[in-house]
């Protein structure tokens, strides 16, 4: 059943309007042909697609706009969302169309978004460039081919990278535009070449039309254990704070990387695909995901390569530090084959603490885990934003707030009423800095955040005895196997207590003062237990 009400006749969307097309629902080999005749990339070793973005190596987030709608208006987040008028609207639809109907036409995927077929929607998306519909391709649900006959989009996205805004008529704030329509079910992209603003944008649909249904959508990955779909955990996080490299656990079945909805009969994955940071990616730490890149049809974004062999330079960031890869799920050999799974036991919030303050693990209580949801602490690394070039702290709402249309309680409200029926245990786990901040200490290690949460996920560590924090009110476990208990103690990994005790005071004084933004929430007293 699709999430969306019928066109509205008297504005009908873009699905109605004659685009020319250069292809229909093309498979991975035609698509690499057609990017390569077309010169958008290079066919790199093992072949793959080698691409790059330009200019544009991340997403924009100031650049992405919410049409103001009488219907939608008093639903939709303005504060995290810019505004754009409907006539504004109108004038760059109609110029975006123009410009294309002078081109020699579009790629077309159709496509899926949502695992669940009772929570799953139908999406049209019409490219300029092959190697964004491959990308798009990957990283949607692909229909079987009896669906594709009679395939009817509930919503449309549009992507011309050649097209260039302009502010003044269009309403935006520069050349390049990530434009929402919820009246007429159309997104519109220009101006950019980074793919990721295609899937962030179907993303945002999505964290629209679930919660009016009743189902939480979450920036997250998701696995569960073998054989076992109820043994399922959710791990929340920003880019960079290790949601694909931590979700993708070879003891486990991986339902997805980074995007999932929450509906009363369990978890499903929004996409059908994974989208890898792949700076400094090694067989060692990450096999899955390596062994990806030199899958045939996989896309490979922004990294350096050996002009002799293709082979990639997993070291070079000369581009960009967000190099990247696309590639369908299947590629990854223990995931699922349904997307689908029972409601979460283990709610894990990642979070990247560039002042080293935070423990590499604590256990959450309801309340707590409610806060720091919202809070949504990280730091912003570098490559995931223009402008970004080392780690920036910052509160995100929901680990996701440049993906939320609605108010961030909405998401908070609908987390805890999950949590509190399914009695999920819920844990903050720090994959920043240890020793110091930023500059001065180094970051956590990877094996032992992979130990951590083993333990959490075999249930062993909710079992053992804990300390709380003093400055956050938290539980920090005492020990853990296979982890330094030096390390549970971030005080202690400090060369100089007292520096890190005004760190500590200075990072609880951010977080109350970003949390005041939530006073009106009828449980916001939460923050008391938070901060202890």
């Amino acid at each position: 059943m699709p999430l969306c009400h019928s066109p509205d006749p008297d504005r009908p969307g873009p699905a109605l309007v004659a685009l020319p097309r250069r292809s229909r629902n093309l498979d991975v080999p035609a698509l690499m042909e057609e990017a390569l005749a077309a010169g958008e990339g290079r066919l790199g070793s093992g072949g793959v697609l080698l691409v790059e973005t330009g200019r544009f190596t991340g997403r924009s987030p100031r650049d992405k706009h919410i049409v103001r709608r009488p219907e939608t208006q008093g639903e939709v987040w303005w504060d995290g969302n810019a505004a754009m008028e409907p006539d504004a609207f109108g004038r760059l639809r109609a110029d975006l169309f123009a410009h294309l109907a002078a081109g020699p036409g579009l790629h077309q995927q159709d496509l899926w978004a949502g695992a669940d077929p009772a929570h799953r929607i139908a999406v049209r998306v019409l490219t300029e460039r092959a190697w964004h519909a491959l990308f798009i391709r990957h990283l949607l649900i692909r229909p079987p081919a009896a669906a594709l006959a009679g395939f009817a989009p509930d919503w449309v996205v549009i992507n011309a990278p050649s097209f260039r805004a302009d502010p003044a008529r269009h309403g935006c704030r520069s050349e390049t535009v990530i434009a929402l329509d919820f009246g007429t079910r159309t997104v519109l992209i220009a101006g950019t070449e980074y793919a990721g603003e295609t899937k962030k944008a179907v993303f945002t649909v999505m964290n629209w039309l679930l919660p009016a249904r009743g189902v939480l959508s979450m920036h997250g990955s998701a696995n569960h254990a073998p054989g076992d779909p109820a043994d399922a955990a959710v791990f929340f996080g920003l880019s960079g704070t290790g949601k694909t490299t931590l979700s993708s656990d070879p003891g486990r079945v991986l339902l997805g990387d980074d995007e999932h909805g929450w509906s009363e009969g369990g978890i499903f994955n929004i996409e059908g695909g994974c989208y890898a940071k792949t700076l400094h990616l090694s067989a060692e730490a990450e096999p899955a995901i390596f062994a990806a890149t030199g899958r045939f049809g996989t896309v490979i974004e922004n990294m350096g390569w050996d002009p002799v062999t293709r082979a990639l330079d997993f070291a070079d960031n000369s581009r960009t530090d967000n190099t990247r890869c696309a590639y369908p799920l299947e590629a990854i050999p223990n995931a699922s084959g349904t997307g689908m799974a029972g409601a979460p036991r283990h709610v894990v919030m990642l979070t990247c603490d560039a002042f080293g303050v935070l423990p590499p693990v604590a256990r959450l209580s309801p309340a707590q885990a409610m806060y720091h949801f919202l809070s949504g602490f990280t730091a912003k690394v570098a490559g995931t934003e223009r402008g970004v070039t080392e780690p920036e702290p910052t509160f995100s709402p929901c680990f996701g707030a440049p993906f939320l249309p609605r108010r961030p309680e909405v998401y908070g409200r609908m987390l805890a009423e999950r949590v509190a029926r399914s009695g999920a245990s819920c844990w903050l786990v720090n994959t920043g800095w240890t020793g110091g901040g930023y500059g001065t200490g180094r970051r956590m290690p990877i094996a032992a955040t992979r130990a951590i949460l083993g333990a959490v996920l075999s249930g062993r560590l909710g079992a053992g005895r804990f300390r709380r924090d003093p400055f956050f009110g938290f539980e920090v476990p005492l020990a853990v196997e296979g982890v330094e208990a030096r390390l549970l103690d971030p005080r202690a990994t400090w060369a100089d207590g007292a520096a890190y005790d005004a760190a500590a005071r200075r990072l609880v004084d951010l977080f109350a003062r970003n949390f005041e933004r939530f006073d009106g929430l009828p449980d916001a007293g939460g923050r008391a237990a938070a901060l202890g």
